[in-house]
């Protein structure tokens, strides 16, 4: 039992030690998360539709 008080209490003085972002840089990050996302999905979207129609074409 001593194991997990042990580990449990290095953990809590890590967490002490993390440098979290701020509120801003949270922002940021998640806009750019999604920004990407959404470019990326849209890119792949094109790649699909290309191949498709060019699939389409030869097999006419």
């Amino acid at each position: 039992m001593s194991h997990i008080a042990n580990f449990l209490q290095e953990s809590k003085q890590e967490l002490k030690r993390v440098n979290w972002p701020s509120r801003e840089e949270t922002k940021r990050y998640t806009l750019f998360v999604i920004a990407f996302s959404v470019a990326f999905a849209a890119f792949l979207g094109l790649l699909d539709y290309g191949f498709l129609n060019l699939l389409q074409w030869i097999i006419e």
